[in-house]
């Protein structure tokens, strides 16, 4: 007998016959004998419809009554299958974040999990009831309910499989597992049968959409086993862990003779890149650029200041930020344009980031150089770049993007045969 947290996206979950299918689901695991825990999102789409809501209402909205209105989601969600396990005859209840309960802080729109009160959980269990959580959500200490961030579900399972030492977290989406790129730009691309958490992390943060970034962090933190399987296969698919997903695991589960030098290739069309002309070339002069942004909550992503000019003790300072923080960052940085000292503020939207990842960089030398060398043959202009220990990315003009990834993937040997 297995613990097992299911956890099923919007798309799953959109309308009452998905719903069943995933019942059906959550069944043959329960038939087999397993322990079944289940977090769910709201319906594909509802999120933002709630959203929408809270704008009409008021552009000003209060923040804890926003968490009230957008967790609806997924409370909706958790009954409905809870209803539709019953009708299976399997025994199920819906528990709400309140009701574990799931604490978290108070930043309402963006809180994080602290504990999470596995008694009436484990007692479910073993009663052989499956418990239906609705992701996303949680309650502060003073009772207030909070919502996790867009893409919060993911997280929400993962916490809850680290809470209750589940065996694994199934991770259900619209894909059926983690590839060596995006299948539609590149049709041979492969599935990968392991991927570690740091190599997870890294394609997570650099645009591939399979898992969000906080869940694939919180799972490493707290071990847990992460597998990503498409809910969109048969009625009569055998039982998860027989399924070719993709296990997201430490990197002592995954043999030598199965590590790549390159895991993946992602690419993130959502970045902004802005330059500073002449800014002061002087001690502090980055500084007064980036603390007044990081104050307003903007992450910088990639940094290049060129070389100062001849005359006039200046430089120019070129990073990225993300698209949806563009507008902030050009306001605050004219705020402090007195303080910073800068010229011209010039912004480009038409980039694309590229990165290649892959744990066997720290032991082999040349990823960079076959990445740099690739894109110049193929007449592919770096803009900008910045690496990890296990990543190098690059930012080029946007249109090259799928010409990058193809050529790259095919570069680093990552075609299936």
């Amino acid at each position: 007998m297995a613990r097992i947290v299911m956890k099923f996206g919007g798309t799953s979950m959109a309308g009452i016959e998905r719903i069943r299918s995933v019942a059906g689901r959550v069944k043959r695991e329960v038939d087999a004998g397993n322990q079944v825990a289940v977090v769910v999102s709201a319906m594909a789409g509802e999120t933002d419809r709630l959203v929408g809501f809270c704008r009409e209402a008021s552009s000003l909205y209060d923040p804890r009554e926003y968490d009230v209105v957008v967790s609806s989601g997924e409370q909706v969600t958790s009954g409905l299958l809870a209803i539709a396990l019953q009708a299976l005859g399997v025994p199920a209840r819906s528990a709400l974040g309140w009701q574990l309960p799931i604490r978290t802080s108070d930043a309402h729109g963006t809180a994080r999990i602290g504990t999470i009160d596995t008694d009436g959980l484990d007692a479910a269990l073993a009663r052989g009831e499956v418990v239906v959580i609705p992701g996303f959500q949680g309650v502060t200490q003073e009772g207030s309910v909070t919502t996790l961030g867009r893409g919060g579900s993911d997280t929400s399972a993962v916490a809850v499989a680290a809470a209750m030492r589940a065996d694994r977290c199934d991770i259900y989406t619209d894909v059926d597992g983690v590839y060596t790129t995006d299948p539609r730009i590149v049709p041979r691309a492969r599935k990968l049968s392991k991927v570690t958490y740091e190599e997870m992390l890294e394609l997570a943060s650099v645009g591939a959409k399979v898992l969000q970034t906080r869940s694939v962090g919180l799972a490493m933190k707290e071990g847990v086993r992460v597998q990503v399987l498409s809910s969109f296969t048969g009625a009569d698919a055998p039982m998860a862990d027989t399924l070719p997903g993709t296990m997201i695991v430490g990197e002592e589960e995954i043999d030598d003779v199965e590590r790549q030098l390159i895991t993946g290739i992602a690419h993130d069309k959502n970045e902004a890149k802005i330059t500073l002309t002449a800014v002061p070339d002087k001690p502090g002069a980055v500084a007064a650029i980036f603390a007044p942004l990081a104050a307003a909550g903007i992450n910088v992503d990639m940094i290049i200041q060129n070389i100062a000019h001849a005359t006039g003790g200046s430089t120019d300072v070129t990073f990225t930020v993300p698209q949806a923080d563009l507008a902030r960052s050009i306001e605050t940085l004219n705020q402090a344009r007195d303080a910073i000292g800068y010229e011209r503020l010039v912004h480009d939207t038409r980039v694309a980031k590229i990165s290649v990842v892959g744990v066997g960089m720290r032991s082999h030398a040349g990823v960079a150089s076959t990445m740099f060398e690739t894109l110049g043959a193929r007449g592919i202009n770096i803009q900008a770049i910045s690496t990890s220990e296990i990543k190098v990315s690059v930012l080029i003009e946007e249109d090259y993007t799928e010409l990058a990834v193809r050529v790259l993937h095919t570069a680093y040997g990552l075609d299936a045969a």
